[in-house]
């Protein structure tokens, strides 16, 4: 079976993040309570971190489709505090116009998580995950375009789970960097959750460095699907197509761990011929084919 990701040319996230959801031609939020997870490890300028317009898009386009309530929940660091990022990022401000809730994870209480052991992990002991996730009506995901200069070789929707996971008074991210198998893991956390919509802002990204500055690109693109083995794979593409790291550009997409751990668990698709781009305009179908040719290259 195949999966549609939507490919939107622009530079204006706020018509782009909508055009690309409304491209997919599926709405399952009608009624739900929507739980979305943005990129705020810090309140580093975009592709550092999500930038407000497509939070303000992605909101906008999920009441238009009669989202009951959203919750945006998030667990920044290292550095600042996550309300402090929020604040910093004008999320907190955006909350009080928009109407939407605010979650920071990092102050939740001890039963606001439950422990997780993925069968066949790399983890020693599994780890915590939020219950809000693990319990949702709804998750909607919104991740940036950007290499990962401490081991992770990209960040995208996949590694974006990794702000699922607690920080503070635990070993998790120390676990994390310092094993071998750290794309591996990366995935790994993706088996506690399941998306309905993930939306990648690759308005701008980093080709080297990152994930909170880098060497940038303007890439020009949005994507949106429910797959996230498809959005990585289709985001390793567009890293390659403007000349990123070796790491990155290294044997074909699918070889890529994050990527392949993520096949192996039947996260998403197992190949780049399982993957339908729909678009809305020639420059759009043009960029399709250079990202396809890219993706089944052996």
């Amino acid at each position: 079976m195949k999966t549609k990701i939507s490919i939107v040319r622009t530079r204006n996230r706020i018509e782009g993040v909508k055009q690309a959801v409304d491209l997919l031609k599926s709405n399952p939020f009608q009624g739900k309570a929507v739980v979305l997870k943005p990129n705020l490890n810090s309140a580093d300028t975009t592709p550092g971190s999500t930038h407000i317009d497509t939070l303000r898009s992605l909101v906008l386009t999920l009441k238009a489709m009669g989202a009951r309530q959203i919750t945006v929940a998030e667990r920044s660091g290292p550095g600042d505090p996550t309300r402090v990022v929020m604040e910093k990022k004008g999320i907190l401000k955006l909350a009080a116009e928009l109407d939407f809730y605010i979650l920071a994870m990092d102050e939740m209480a001890p039963d606001s998580w439950v422990l997780v052991r993925p069968q066949d992990s790399h983890w020693r002991d599994g780890f915590l995950f939020p219950r809000i996730y693990r319990e949702a009506e709804s998750i909607v995901q919104t991740c940036c375009l950007k290499t990962h200069a401490y081991g992770g070789h990209f960040t995208l929707s996949l590694k974006n789970a990794v702000g699922m996971v607690p920080r503070a008074g635990h070993s998790y991210m120390q676990e994390l960097h310092s094993s071998p198998f750290q794309r591996q893991m990366i995935t790994e956390i993706n088996t506690a959750y399941s998306p309905d919509l993930v939306v990648l802002d690759g308005v701008d990204a980093f080709v080297d460095g990152g994930p909170a500055r880098g060497k940038l690109a303007e890439t020009n693109v949005i994507l949106a699907g429910k797959d996230r083995v498809a959005i990585d794979a289709v985001g390793v593409a567009i890293l390659r197509l403007f000349g990123t790291t070796p790491a990155v550009s290294q044997g074909t997409v699918f070889q890529q761990e994050q990527i392949a751990r993520a096949a192996a668990l039947n996260l998403g698709v197992q190949s780049p011929d399982q993957i339908e781009f729909v678009t809305a305009d020639p420059e759009g179908a043009d960029f399709a084919r250079k990202i396809t040719e890219i993706l089944l290259k052996t």
